[in-house]
């Protein structure tokens, strides 16, 4: 298995039709809903990243007004393969070998990981994001924009919790949200809160424990 750093420009629907010289030469991905696939390989894109709904992060939509399919890594990266004829990169809950493996049979050329990587002690993840990751709490994950304005997956913490506690909360638009709640989580951890960090996470996270990025290849 090799490990590969990601040096492309990427965006999460269709780019531009004429790409800056930068996204030319560095390379361009795009991690698509199923609907705008096609119209994303009609602008020069080199490759599609087939974002299930299993990933941490941001997902990979656009338009949070349109409908979002929430389909899984596998069904999504299978999909892609069948109706598109561009290179197919498979993220979102793969988190060793056998992961990697799956995405391989089904057509994909490779894999894109993360969580799996964020416990390694190359990650600047802080202190409480890596007791987070090891403990009970990553076998809880949530897709919210409690935190960004924007979708995302994180582990379940305080700061997700707070979605929970209004019906008519109105979360501000990126990056309104996502400033303040930068803000708000270096506020509670000066004071040792850990629970109001944007602690990114997959559903996938509970099956690796920690070693550095080097190792983690090997053993994968």
């Amino acid at each position: 298995m090799k490990l590969v750093r990601q040096s492309s420009a990427s965006t999460s629907a269709c780019p531009p039709s004429e790409p800056s010289e930068h996204c030319r030469t560095r390379g361009r991905s795009c991690s698509p809903r199923l609907p705008i696939a096609r119209e994303i390989e009609d602008a020069g894109v080199d490759y599609l990243v087939a974002q299930g709904i299993e990933a941490g992060g941001h997902r990979g939509v656009f338009d949070v007004q349109k409908t979002d399919e929430a389909l899984n890594t596998m069904v999504l990266t299978r999909l892609l393969v069948k109706r598109c004829k561009l290179p197919v990169i498979a993220a979102g809950g793969i988190v060793d070998g056998s992961g990697i493996a799956s995405a391989l049979k089904l057509g994909a050329v490779a894999a894109q990981l993360g969580t799996a990587l964020v416990g390694c002690p190359e990650s600047s993840a802080d202190e409480g994001y890596r007791k987070a990751l090891f403990g009970p709490e990553a076998m809880r994950t949530k897709l919210t924009s409690l935190i960004s304005g924007r979708p995302a997956r994180s582990l379940a913490n305080r700061f997700t919790a707070l979605e929970g506690d209004s019906s008519e909360m109105v979360v501000p638009s990126y990056p309104i949200a996502y400033d303040a709640g930068k803000a708000l989580h270096q506020a509670a951890k000066a004071k040792r809160e850990f629970g109001f960090g944007a602690q990114w996470a997959g559903q996938g996270r509970p099956w690796r424990g920690a070693c550095r990025r080097r190792r983690w290849c090997r053993r994968s």
